[in-house]
């Protein structure tokens, strides 16, 4: 049996439920510095933790899965291909994609 994990509404990465609050704050922050780093038209909004209103049982995957959308909104379409990058990979990648 798998154990519980949390994700990160930021950056979609499971953690444990003790660390999953000290890995959200830090990841706030590196979000912020490297957001702040991007040209003003590839800047993003600041992600927001879902609300998940659930009474059943199955409340953490509901908690999981709209941080996991949350993070996967975070992801920027190339224009040409239409794959999902994060801003700045998507800098990277325009330059060799055709």
């Amino acid at each position: 049996r798998r154990p519980c994990f949390r994700v990160c509404y930021i950056c979609g990465r499971e953690f444990g439920s003790q660390s999953i609050s000290i890995h959200e704050p830090q990841c706030l922050k590196k979000w912020h510095i490297e957001n702040n780093q991007l040209p003003k038209h590839v800047r993003r909004a600041e992600p927001r933790k879902p609300e998940v209103l659930t009474g059943s049982s199955c409340m953490l995957t509901a908690e999981n899965e709209a941080a996991y959308d949350s993070a996967q909104a975070q992801l920027l379409p190339c224009g040409n291909c239409g794959r999902t990058f994060l801003p700045d990979r998507l800098i990277v990648h325009q330059k060799h994609c055709r």
